[in-house]
């Protein structure tokens, strides 16, 4: 069975989503028009007119009256005066500036927040059935998708844009008004295939990835898109259509696209970013068994990697990937190699993480095993005690790497016939595992096993004898007897 990897391109979608970020309200649009009722109602300058998420966080949307393209004081009185006073052209002109800013600094949360509040302002300055209004859906989605990672919203703002946008196509009598509504269509098309990817309806991913390669050719025969921008779309259809094909077992296709990926990085001179297809084209033929060809397109990628950051974080990850399929091959002339590529991982990890590094630690139990299975327990017990305490700062005294680590330690003793080593560094473990797991847990059981297979080695049996004598010894005292004195009294 070959070990599995990940190893792959970052395609459609870019996700820049932290632990504290909470979903927008799927009826998102009602702040806008609150905040038009609240100011027809309330006319004193007091009045707080921040929607109820600036409130929560001010430093992630803002006063509604701040300059969107500033990050200045609090607005003055004549400031909010002023801001109550624009009609809604002016608001929305004034948000989609602010939205853009945001955007530019990756204030994520403030964009999507002021793309929200240009939805509900288009539909009130252009009505329900205007270019306009599809493009600030699709604008919106795009943000869902791209800065959240939030598929299914993108997908409910795509809904009127793919129904209206074909039909404004057909009623455009204006050249420049059909361009206009093609570039729409790019993106909705383009938007779809991630969040259909990030949903896992591949069928519709695949279709809107298709639709956007035909939109992208016309926009480049009318100009509107040059070759430099349609290289750059090509890569991240093709970086799309390979998700989807690999993903539906259809390998021959997935490696098509990236054939394509690879003609059009050399295109445009850019081979640095031919590494991460390399890797894709590996694990597609890892899938397929294919273990020459996954070594040969591995090697490739990793010589890139190499010689644009000999010590990087990516050549490392490359150097344990080939490790581990050479490791796992039967030919004995890979065993070698597979060393060198353990041994030059690790190195890489150290300079480019550190060694407290769980990827570090990670590629080094990889390493050990590599070890084990071909006879150097010594160096593998050697390694894996000097990593003990690496592994409790990183992981915690009760995790499951300390488990594992001690579970490796323990079956390279048995090895060596240290039963009476084996049997404390196994107990060790299964105190973790029961912890961690309970009693019943698969894990737990194989470590029990293990613990009582060696409680009945005579090696051991002795051993805990001779404890619990000495136990027995230094718990023994002698009572002093009481003096004659206190005896009488």
């Amino acid at each position: 069975m070959q070990p599995n990897f990940v190893c792959g391109r970052t395609t459609i979608v870019v996700t820049a989503r932290t632990a504290g970020d909470q979903q927008l309200p799927r009826n998102a649009l009602s702040p806008i028009v609150n905040m038009e009722n609240d100011q027809a109602e309330h006319h004193s300058p007091e009045t707080s007119t921040e929607f109820p998420e600036n409130k929560r966080n001010g430093s992630r949307g803002g006063s509604v009256f701040t300059d969107g393209c500033s990050d200045g004081p609090s607005p003055s009185r004549s400031a909010k005066e002023e801001f109550l006073m624009m009609s809604p052209e002016q608001k929305l002109q004034h948000f989609t500036c602010r939205a853009q800013a945001s955007e530019d600094s990756q204030q994520f949360d403030a964009c999507i927040q002021d793309l929200v509040r240009c939805v509900a302002l288009t539909r009130l300055v252009y009505g329900d059935r205007h270019l306009k209004l599809a493009q600030a859906h699709t604008r919106l989605a795009k943000a869902y998708l791209q800065f959240k990672g939030w598929g299914q919203q993108a997908l409910d703002h795509l809904a009127f844009p793919k129904d209206f946008l074909p039909f404004c196509s057909s009623m455009s009598s204006c050249g420049d008004e059909r361009l206009e509504v093609l570039t729409c269509l790019l993106s909705v098309h383009l938007t779809q295939g991630g969040a259909s990817l990030l949903t896992d309806d591949l069928e519709e991913a695949g279709q809107g990835l298709l639709k956007a390669e035909q939109v992208l050719e016309q926009l480049h025969q009318h100009d509107v898109v040059n070759q430099q921008e349609k290289i750059k779309t090509q890569l991240e259809i093709a970086g799309g259509l390979y998700s989807v094909y690999k993903r539906q077992g259809r390998p021959e296709e997935a490696l098509n696209q990236c054939e394509k990926s690879l003609r059009l990085l050399k295109e445009c001179n850019k081979p640095e970013k031919t590494s991460a297809v390399y890797k894709d084209m590996a694990a597609i033929e890892q899938d397929r068994g294919q273990v020459d060809q996954t070594i040969e397109h591995l090697s490739k990628a990793h010589a890139i990697a190499v010689s644009h950051s000999p010590e990087g974080l990516e050549g490392a990850q490359i150097s344990h990937c080939l490790a581990m399929i050479l490791s796992s091959a039967a030919e004995p002339h890979h065993n070698e190699a597979a060393g060198h590529y353990f041994e030059q991982s690790l190195g890489a990890y150290k300079k480019s993480v550190g060694l407290q590094d769980p990827a570090f630690l990670n590629a080094q139990d990889d390493f050990c095993r590599f070890l084990l299975a071909n006879g150097r327990q010594e160096k593998c017990v050697e390694i894996q005690r000097s990593s003990l305490d690496s592994k409790r700062s990183a992981f915690g005294d009760r995790s499951s790497e300390v488990a594992e680590t001690l579970q490796l330690i323990g079956s390279a003793e048995m090895t060596e016939g240290k039963m009476s080593q084996a049997h404390r560094t196994m107990s060790q473990c299964l105190e973790i595992q029961s912890w961690l797991y309970g009693p019943q847990h698969k894990k737990t059981k194989a470590v029990q096993k293990a613990v009582d297979m060696l409680a009945s080695m005579p090696e051991v049996t002795e051993a805990q004898q001779r404890k619990h004598r000495r136990k027995k010894k230094s718990d023994t005292f002698y009572v002093v007897p009481s003096s004659g004195n206190q005896k009488n009294s």
